[in-house]
């Protein structure tokens, strides 16, 4: 005889760190957030042109489509107006911390220490 665990699901931390904002532009809630969305098949999976709001996902999007040759470097900064440091500083965050380090509140946390 097997017994299921019918206890509800725990929140996990992802969703207790994410704005109201973010959940509700959540495509995938279920979706584990901490790595990034799978590649983006075509320039029209990217984010649209003149986003300004740029939510984790998103920036994790346009990373993705630059490193996978659907939108070169300068057309991303041109198409969302980034300049090339805003853009390597979500690169080298996105590989140091994952999708959850690009959020901008984390910034502060994330940060070495000096001392």
């Amino acid at each position: 005889m097997i017994i299921k665990n019918q206890a509800k699901p725990v929140e996990t931390e992802f969703e207790k760190i994410m704005t109201k904002d973010e959940q509700k532009n959540s495509v995938r809630p279920e979706h584990d957030q901490s790595e990034p969305p799978a590649q983006p098949m075509s320039i029209d999976d990217l984010p649209a042109p003149g986003t300004h709001r740029w939510i984790t996902r998103r920036k994790a999007e346009v990373v993705a489509g630059v490193r996978s040759g659907i939108i070169s470097l300068e057309d991303a900064c041109k198409r969302y107006s980034l300049s090339v440091e805003e853009f390597l500083l979500w690169q080298t965050t996105l590989d140091r911390h994952g999708i959850l380090g690009l959020r901008v509140t984390r910034l502060q946390d994330l940060r070495p220490t000096r001392g």
